[in-house]
């Protein structure tokens, strides 16, 4: 399928794709339609025209992957790329001054799962995630050089799922509070992998809409009855 999308930058455009469809990056082709154009007082916004399978969506995300997927226990390290990426996860973890087991967790197509297991696991996670999803980043731009086409999972103590179903849980409960009350609420900031979860949760939820504000990277959702004023509610 294609659709085409606009922002301020190729950026802009793209995350506005990835927040609607419901999509990951690697999921869709980009081709860029309209690029920016310097006028006299103003730029244009660029235009971009993707193309994704109508398969892909929420559903294939890894929080929701089939047990089939999922290695009961650790699996055995089957590439060269594998093995590569979790000395790097190990060297990395070492330099942060911890002592950790990094295991494969699980795998599918263009997805490699790794595990870190450490005493010190808290610390790895981080506020948030933070610490985590820091070395995830680091794990895909270092696989990314091996395999441009293959994404790296990491987790700790089932981090990612517990957060995943705790955010969930947080959505719906705002969104009971909101169309009790029929005024709208903002949660946090959120990633655009966050925000997806709780849109596509609400997406059933009878009498409230749900819309993403804010600018960057962490934007926040704000949560609206279908009969709200318009006054948003004070955080």
């Amino acid at each position: 399928m294609m659709k085409e999308f606009e922002g301020r930058t190729e950026q802009d455009a793209i995350a506005k794709a990835i927040e609607e469809l419901h999509i990951e990056r690697e999921d869709f082709d980009v081709e860029i339609v309209e690029p920016v154009r310097k006028g006299l007082f103003k730029k244009s916004n660029v235009k971009i025209r993707i193309h994704f399978d109508e398969g892909n969506g929420l559903e294939n995300q890894m929080y929701n992957r089939p047990v089939a997927d999922i290695a009961q226990g650790d699996a055995p390290i089957n590439s060269e790329l594998e093995q590569k990426v979790i000395d790097f996860v190990s060297t990395m973890i070492q330099k942060m001054g911890y002592e950790a087991s990094v295991t494969v967790g699980f795998r599918k197509e263009r997805k490699l799962g790794l595990n870190i297991d450490s005493e010190n696991s808290s610390i790895i996670i981080g506020r948030k995630g933070k610490n985590l999803d820091a070395i995830q980043l680091l794990a895909n731009v270092f696989a990314g050089q091996i395999d441009p086409d293959q994404k790296i999972v990491v987790d700790s103590e089932n981090y990612r799922m517990r957060h995943e179903e705790q955010l969930i849980r947080m959505a719906f409960k705002t969104a009971e509070q909101v169309k009790k009350s029929g005024r709208s609420r903002l949660l946090e900031p959120m990633n655009p992998y966050e925000r997806r979860l709780v849109h596509t949760a609400l997406n059933d939820f009878g009498g409230v809409d749900t819309k993403s504000e804010g600018d960057g990277l962490y934007k926040q959702i704000r949560i609206s009855s279908k009969r709200d004023n318009g006054i948003p509610m004070m955080q």
